[in-house]
């Protein structure tokens, strides 16, 4: 243990350094530059602040590594330059200190990948640990002290990486960062993100980052209670842009005062983030100067050892979700019009309903199309066809942000059922030139839906009562590549799916044969029907939308029909495949012609007469 790290968790107050980023690019690195490169570009400037944060009064100084870690430097074609530039980093840190002709604690700066983690994104557990423990054997060689796993959001991925160096025998400091709100505080998140991290053992835990130094002493005396002392490293207040710049308040009087609160509230290492600068840690070393804080009343706080939190998705409570459980559930999906009036689908909705449909799915802007908003278009169904909706949500057109702001609507606005899609790429649609998002996909939308059904947002925030969502998937039970078909739906019953909607089904033995490859998963199937009104629509269907494909016999037989005929003919084709599958699946997902949503009302009809005979058979 180091022995300024001593003193910190003795109670004393020490103070840290502040921003990097932000001064290399004052410095003349530049706005945009990959400021982890500076260590090997300019090692000088780098080195330079190192020193002038050492001279300003600082006794702990954080190498500028923040974002070296392999993912964030290949965005710049630097990934083979992990091991120089952490080493380079450590280095001219150490140098710094040296020069200074002080004694300080150097910290080997550990950010987050920067890409979010499975199944939200695309790094695995396995490759996170792999490129956070590379980056920290790197740090140590450079000759750190410590290292400091900082700006963390995610818990997640903040366990992770101590799970990488823990092992490495060298004192390990972990900062969460906090949003720019105060319901965070009142649900008292701060003290059980702060013991959750104890927990695992870390050496001192922390925030920095997001908030300014004044919303920064609620979490800090949150924490400490939690834990005994912690570290505080706030930003000067809130940034804007000018001139196409970020710039943050130079008022370095009001950072000192609120460092003296930091300290009163917990703090005992206190340092600055984005934004500050030598003059607000001087500022802030004068302020402590002199100040004595009673040590014992915030010795670190015995943690016991927590087991690892297994999250069970809240149960879904839709009527639609009970019939899934308990009976056979048919659902039917009604194109959106383009423009605002959807009175042709509500009343298409109302006809539905009459003829025993139980939910409608309304898409969310299929193949690109610009389409009112699902969740809003779902409510008025709702309220004025009386029957649920199963309301589809794209990653396409919505960052991680924007998803999760959806939900929250959907859940005020009672929309319990929610089947997560990918999207179509903007490129196919009415508006080539959009841009795609694609923060997620579908498994990782699933996750998202999972967790709120466990009563929290991505963040570990909670959202209020758990909206208890139908978490609905995709499955087309006649892929092309049916083995890595079933190895996406294992993913999403892993993020938390309850049913799973097919593509079209055409023929009983595609289906058969799929389903036999999820025997031993515990899932609900509604099987999509397509009844096909013309052999244009079947062509087309089977030669150019992949993942279709119709029996030629089929095909064949609507080339023969007159147009009255055709549909007929496929209304009957949808009912025989519906009558054989009925035994292998829990419902219904039903696709008719956007111009015939009562083609559905037909195969459904059949359906009802079906289980009628049934049952005089079985009286």
């Amino acid at each position: 243990m180091s022995p300024i790290l001593d003193e910190i968790l003795d109670g004393r107050l020490v103070i840290g350094d502040g921003a990097m980023g932000t001064l290399l690019a004052e410095r003349g690195v530049g706005y945009g530059h990959p400021y982890a490169r500076a260590n090997l570009t300019h090692p000088e400037v780098v080195a330079g602040l190192h020193e002038e944060y050492a001279r300003a009064g600082a006794r702990v100084i954080e190498t500028n590594t923040f974002s070296a870690n392999r993912l964030k430097l290949a965005s710049h074609e630097l990934e083979e330059k992990v091991h120089e530039v952490n080493v380079e980093g450590a280095r001219l840190a150490r140098k710094a200190v040296g020069v200074a002709g002080g004694e300080a604690l150097v910290l080997g700066a550990i950010g987050p990948l920067g890409r979010s983690l499975a199944p939200v994104g695309p790094v695995r557990p396995e490759e996170a640990r792999s490129m956070f423990l590379e980056q920290a054997v790197a740090l140590l060689e450079g000759g750190v002290d410590a290292l400091v796993l900082e700006t963390f959001t995610d818990l997640a991925e903040m366990k992770l990486a101590y799970e990488a160096v823990r092992g490495l025998g060298i004192p390990v400091l972990a900062y969460k960062t906090f949003i720019e709100d105060g319901e965070t505080l009142g649900d008292g998140l701060p003290e059980r993100v702060a013991r959750e991290i104890s927990a695992w053992g870390v050496d001192l835990v922390g925030a920095n980052c997001t908030v300014g130094p004044q919303r920064m002493t609620g979490i800090v005396e949150s924490m400490s209670d939690a834990t005994g002392p912690v570290a505080a490293f706030p930003n000067p207040g809130l940034p804007q842009l000018v001139d196409g710049k970020v710039q943050y308040s130079r008022d370095v009087e009001h950072f000192a005062h609120y460092g003296v609160e930091l300290a009163k509230s917990g703090a005992r290492l206190i340092g600055g983030c984005c934004g500050t600068t030598p003059a607000h840690t001087h500022a802030l070393s004068e302020a402590l100067r002199g100040l004595r804080m009673d040590g014992s009343s915030r010795k670190r706080a015995p943690v016991e050892k927590q087991a690892t939190r297994v999250e069970k998705p809240g149960e879904p409570v839709s009527n639609f979700a009970e019939k899934l459980r308990t009976g056979f559930a048919i659902t039917v999906e009604v194109d959106l019009p383009r423009g605002n009036d959807i009175t042709e689908v509500v009343e298409a909705s109302k006809r539905l309903k009459e003829r025993g449909v139980h939910a409608v799915d309304i898409s969310d802007g299929a193949r690109a199309r610009l389409r009112m908003h699902p969740m809003a278009a779902a409510r008025i169904v709702q309220d004025e066809a009386g029957v649920e909706v199963v309301a589809h949500l794209s990653c396409r057109d919505r960052n991680i942000i924007g998803l999760q702001a959806d939900l929250l609507g959907a859940a005020a606005l009672g929309i319990q059922n929610i089947l997560a899609v990918t999207g179509d790429p903007a490129q196919i649609g009415d508006y080539p030139e959009a841009t795609s998002v694609f923060d997620t996909d579908s498994v990782g939308l699933v996750h998202v839906l999972s967790r709120m059904n466990a009563g929290e947002d991505l963040a570990g925030n909670p959202i209020g009562t758990p909206p208890g969502f139908l978490i609905g998937a995709s499955f087309n039970p006649t892929a092309d590549d049916l083995n890595s078909e079933v190895d996406k739906l294992k993913r999403k019953v892993e993020a938390g799916a309850h049913a799973f909607w097919t593509q079209p089904v055409f023929e009983i033995g595609a289906l058969e044969h799929a389903l036999e490859k999820t025997d031993d998963m515990d899932i609900s199937i509604l099987l999509g029907l397509m009844p096909l009104r013309s052999a244009r629509q079947a062509e087309f269907l089977h030669h150019e939308v992949p993942g279709i494909n119709i029996p030629d016999e089929v095909r064949r037989k609507l080339a023969t029909l007159s147009p009255e005929g055709a549909p007929k003919y496929g209304v009957e084709v949808a009912r025989n495949l519906l009558e054989k599958a009925k035994p292998l699946v829990n419902g219904a997902y039903i696709m008719p012609p956007a111009s015939a949503p009562d083609l559905a009302g037909d195969v459904v009809e059949g359906l009802v007469s079906m289980s009628a005979g049934q049952q005089e058979q079985r009286d």
